[in-house]
């Protein structure tokens, strides 16, 4: 019998949910009350999270952690994050208070500009296509006149319009390429709009328009995060062996695609966590990141260290295209708490925080992979989540977290400690 379902969206959500388990679960009660379970008891802010996204049935929870002590830029912060992985916000926590006797962390937006394009297939000659594009550049920004009028009472709007020619790399093909401000949105609806009308406008019976879309690659909207002491105040048993092992393990990541994936993967803990929290979009943001790391035809790290003149400085520059209003900073309760915690910053100085919190993830993963190694802290805090999976109490949860103190943590031996206790 097929599963294949007509109409689908139009059945209510008591429906979708048995259709589902009619059709997926074999009807399994058990199925429907999991399900059910998630739904926030407030109707009304069931149904805001239900509008968020199509065919909604649930809510799927992830931890909502802090990370306190961070101070950047002289300011007090503690930053709110949303990530299942442990020892992330414990990781940020420990750095946070680290480097907050050490001068705390300094930050810059470098620029904040961002980029859309309008695609188009030309196959007349170049010069006719260049002289109509510049008879018509005035008239492209008049025809987003409606669209940019609020952006550009807050200081935004369109800033440039070029035409490129891609003909080298695919025959007959062209970009309007836009350049934006956006302020403290994300911009992405105001850009696509922006773009279609200029499309529009600029269409004739000799250029055919692909598409128009915002890109996700803003290398010019990009934010610096770095900390710096003297090498004796990085504390420990021998600072300037850590200093030197820690500056390789970066170079490694600069000259390793293997080890820079993994690296970068670790600072996109710290910044994804804040991205979630705040509503904003991680994908386009990961999207984003990686194309920059590999902006030079080698991917690479996105952090750097030296040790000059007896100074350690480590520091990240990194494309962040962010907002504080609108989308779903302005409509998800949790969103909006986040940016109250965070001081209700600007967009610019959201890129800071979060180009923080990956500077300090990354500075604790190298930290530990270059002393007692990435397992020691990160499987002792993966402790509750193996004793939770094997369904141990509250009295054998305490009996192995004493146990596995100063004790190397794996999952093969709390399982055995485990069945141990159970004998």
């Amino acid at each position: 019998m097929s599963k294949i379902i007509s109409g689908f969206s139009k059945l209510t959500k008591e429906e979708k949910i048995k259709w589902l388990a009619a059709n997926y679960f074999n009807n399994q009660p058990e199925i429907i009350d999991t399900i059910k379970q998630y739904w926030n008891v407030d109707s009304t802010l069931q149904q805001l999270h239900d509008d968020f996204i199509e065919n909604t049935i649930s809510n799927f929870y992830m931890p909502y952690g802090v990370a306190p002590n961070f101070i950047i830029n002289g300011r007090e912060y503690v930053i709110p994050m949303v990530v299942e992985e442990s020892s992330v916000v414990a990781a940020a926590s420990l750095v946070a208070k680290f480097w907050s006797s050490r001068g705390g962390f300094k930050t810059e937006v470098l620029s904040t500009t961002k980029i859309g394009q309008v695609h188009f297939i030309y196959e007349g000659d170049i010069k006719t296509l260049t002289q109509y594009f510049e008879s018509k550049k005035e008239d492209l920004k008049l025809a987003t006149s409606s669209i940019t009028k609020n952006m550009e009472k807050r200081g935004g709007g369109i800033l440039n319009i070029e035409l490129v020619n891609k003909t080298e790399k695919l025959d007959n093909y062209y970009q309007l390429h836009v350049t934006f401000e956006t302020v403290d949105s994300m911009g992405a609806n105001f850009i696509n709009s922006c773009l279609e009308a200029i499309a529009k406008e600029f269409r004739n019976d000799e250029i055919e328009i692909v598409m128009s879309i915002l890109s996700n690659y803003v290398p010019e909207c990009l934010v610096k995060a770095e900390v710096s002491c003297k090498v004796e105040e990085l504390g420990g048993e021998d600072p300037q062996k850590f200093a030197k092992k820690f500056c390789q393990a970066i170079q490694i990541a600069e000259i390793e695609p293997y080890r820079a994936v993994t690296h970068n993967k670790g600072i996109m803990n710290g910044i994804d966590a804040v991205v979630l929290a705040t509503g904003n979009d991680f994908r386009a943001i990961e999207a984003g990141v990686h194309a920059y790391a590999a902006k030079s035809g080698h991917y690479t790290s996105l952090t750097h260290c030296e040790v000059k003149d007896n100074i350690f400085r480590f520091w990240i520059e990194i494309p962040l295209a962010l907002g504080t209003v609108g989308g779903l900073t302005s409509l998800h309760p949790m969103a909006k708490l986040s940016l109250d915690m965070l001081q209700k910053p600007s967009a610019k100085e959201l890129m800071m925080i979060m180009a923080t919190a990956g500077l300090a993830q990354n500075f604790a993963a190298l930290r530990a992979l270059t002393t007692k190694g990435i397992q020691h802290g990160h499987m002792k805090m993966h402790l509750m989540n193996i004793l939770n999976q094997l369904g141990a109490n509250e009295t054998e949860k305490q009996e192995i977290a004493r146990y596995f103190e100063g004790k190397t943590v794996s999952h093969s031996a709390v399982v055995e400690k485990f069945n141990q206790l159970k004998k």
